[in-house]
């Protein structure tokens, strides 16, 4: 792995942060998925600071990125990170740019006394479990992600309190 560097992003990053979205929905047949536009990832991420972005650098070009925001943990009574994303260019895999980029997470999880390091994965990414597992990783699996968005959401955003 020579010169790769991880960086934190900067609001001048949005279009490479949303062609590394656009990738990662694409590999994961999720393309119709994205609602996300470059304005929108400028006001959630860079205005209201609510995800950070790390970017990945091999050469001195973008090669993936990481999207990761702060959670808390009422077992452990402490901080932790979930990362929402980790997506390196189809071309670049397996130079070891994704372990560079948890170890850098995993890193400032011990350095700042987070009680943990998750993320969700696509149950048929068979690559990305492998992977996972090599990193130590277990899988959650008796627990089941549940998801309110879109009409639902608005639906139980209206309904009156009782």
């Amino acid at each position: 792995m020579n010169e790769f560097i991880i960086r934190e992003a900067t609001i001048e990053d949005v279009p490479v942060i949303f062609d590394f979205i656009k990738g990662l929905a694409k590999y994961e047949h999720l393309e119709n998925e994205v609602s996300a536009t470059p304005e929108l990832l400028e006001e959630w991420i860079f205005e209201k600071k609510k995800a950070e972005v790390m970017i990945g650098e091999a050469g001195g070009r973008p090669v993936g990125f990481i999207l990761y925001f702060y959670n808390f943990s009422t077992f452990l009574g402490r901080a932790g990170i979930y990362l929402e994303d980790l997506f390196v260019n189809p071309e670049e895999r397996g130079k070891g740019y994704g372990k560079a980029f948890l170890k850098k997470l995993g890193k400032m999880c011990v350095e700042c006394g987070y009680g943990r390091l998750e993320w969700a994965c696509l149950n048929w990414n068979q690559p990305s479990i492998d992977f996972y597992l090599s990193m130590g990783a277990i899988p959650m699996d008796e627990w089941t992600v549940y998801r309110v968005t879109g009409e639902a959401l608005k639906t139980l955003g209206s309904e009156k309190e009782e």
